[in-house]
């Protein structure tokens, strides 16, 4: 019987999605489009965010460059190196263009994006870079929460 890795800074550790997955649902719960993010950085918070594009009235609030913005600003640097990043959906295009530049060592993303997921679909941006790319956590019930949001639109 394997023995699970414990939750480190070079593992996944599924307390932090369950962490991004209830930033979706404060999204959720504020009529934005469901998708949490958080980054950790040697096993320790360092800053949650959701999709907040409605509320502020700008397109470019989605979880992932909202997480960068708040890491940067706390720890006080241009770049997120050694930064791990769990987030509750494949990342677009902006956002995996964003997660390159400021140097995330590693993602890890729940639902499949198929029509504007940039990872495992469509471009691949961050196909030739060094990032370490995982998806498929807490698939179903990222999955379900999108699901439910946009039923609830029509």
């Amino acid at each position: 019987m394997m023995k699970e890795k414990p939750c480190g800074e070079k593992w996944f550790c599924p307390n932090w999605m369950a962490l991004a997955l209830n930033e979706a649902h404060k999204a959720y719960d504020m009529n934005e489009v469901p998708v949490g993010a958080v980054l950790v950085k040697d096993n320790e918070l360092i800053a949650t965010a959701h999709n907040q594009m409605h509320q502020s009235q700008n397109p470019l609030n989605h979880a992932e460059s909202l997480v960068i913005e708040k890491g940067l600003e706390i720890l006080g640097q241009n770049h997120l190196r050694g930064c791990l990043l769990y987030v509750t959906l494949e990342p677009c295009c902006m956002c995996a263009g964003a997660i390159e530049l400021a140097g995330i060592e590693t993602v890890y993303f729940g639902a499949y994006d198929l029509k504007m997921g940039q990872i495992d679909n469509n471009h691949r941006v961050l196909s030739h870079s060094k990032i370490n790319v995982y998806g498929g956590f807490f698939e179903k019930e990222c999955a379900q929460l999108l699901v439910d949001f946009f039923k609830m639109k029509r």
